[in-house]
């Protein structure tokens, strides 16, 4: 399979589906560690998303992530808006035709997040989905998987690291000043994380 245009739309709006249908475990993640505002904030830039590329159709899969970034930078609010902004913008500059760039995309979309916000692996963030799913990606991939079965792995991986935030306390963001307050419920920057990449096994199906 190819990473084209066609593929990264699909990826993003297969995001906007789930974001919007996520949006109230969401918002109720994030009433617990935050302000309640990322399901909304979620759900309002991946629809935006959707209707930019829709509008004006991308001629490669970089040129539709760089677009999508373009777009949360105008209509995504939050602390997420300009971390998913620039986590896209890095991971079109990535991207390629061959799907051995997905998995670096996704690391680099991880770094772009690191270097605007200064988080790492750990610190329950949205990282803790990206970066365990981009490490199982590649080495699927490097072991012979199939890109199908190789994102299904990611995903897993995504979804497991989420999960994990709900054993630790946040480091970073207003999580952090709830202290052991804030155990018992997974990340909501890390489940939209996790969500996003999932979302990848529609656009490889």
């Amino acid at each position: 399979m190819t990473l084209d245009a066609t593929f990264a739309v699909a990826w993003m709006n297969a995001a906007a589906t789930a974001l919007d249908d996520a949006c109230p475990l969401l918002t109720e993640l994030d009433a617990a560690r935050g302000d309640a505002d990322h399901g909304v904030n979620m759900q309002r830039g991946f629809a935006a998303i959707a209707a930019q590329l829709a509008e004006e159709p991308p001629s490669t899969a970089g040129e539709a992530l760089i677009s999508a970034s373009k777009v949360l930078r105008r209509t995504m609010g939050g602390t997420s808006g300009p971390l998913w902004s620039a986590a896209l913008r890095r991971a079109g500059r990535t991207i390629g035709d061959d799907p051995r760039t997905l998995a670096a995309a996704l690391a680099a979309a991880g770094s772009a997040v690191t270097e605007l916000g200064g988080a790492s692996e750990g610190d329950n963030t949205m990282l803790d989905a990206l970066l365990p799913a981009a490490r199982t990606l590649e080495r699927e991939l490097e072991g012979g998987a199939s890109l199908r079965d190789a994102v299904t792995a990611a995903a897993q991986a995504a979804d497991d690291g989420a999960q994990a935030t709900a054993s630790r306390m946040a480091s970073k963001g207003r999580a952090s000043y709830l202290g052991e307050r804030g155990l018992g419920s997974a990340d909501p920057g890390a489940t939209s994380a996790a969500i996003v990449v999932r979302s990848l096994r529609q656009a490889v199906a």
